[in-house]
């Protein structure tokens, strides 16, 4: 078992999310009645929708970490599942951008537009400095 079928496998036991086509059209997804959560595109490469509240929340942390890429004007951030603790990662992400889109949602935020992969960018290192 991969990584992201290990961690697709989790979060399909979550109340709150269920399987999903993802929007993009590649891969596998889940998603809240809120949207899109995640897109799993390959066995190592997971697109996560945050808020852009949450994602400048946590910009400083996504900056020094080799697992998390984000691009700019993106509400998908990119994890990289080399290791189990990068599942682990990415399961208490998922919970931060369920309660971010149910609890305190950004009246700010764009519509989501296209994720990492399907615009392209999927793991580059970004300048988070405009953020």
């Amino acid at each position: 078992m991969t990584l992201a079928s290990r961690a697709l496998a989790l979060l399909a036991t979550w109340p709150d999310l269920r399987p999903a086509m993802p929007s993009c059209g590649l891969g596998q997804a889940v998603s809240s009645p809120q949207g899109e959560i995640a897109h799993f595109h390959s066995d190592r490469d997971v697109d996560l929708r945050l808020t852009d509240r949450a994602i400048r929340r946590f910009a400083g942390n996504f900056k020094g970490s080799d697992a998390i890429r984000v691009v700019p004007g993106s509400q998908w951030v990119t994890l990289r599942l080399d290791a189990a603790s990068d599942v682990d990662l990415l399961l208490t992400l998922v919970s931060v951008a369920l309660q971010a889109q149910q609890v305190w949602p950004d009246p700010g935020d764009r519509q989501p537009l296209g994720c990492n992969d399907q615009r392209g960018a999927g793991f580059v290192k970004a300048d988070l400095g405009g953020i």
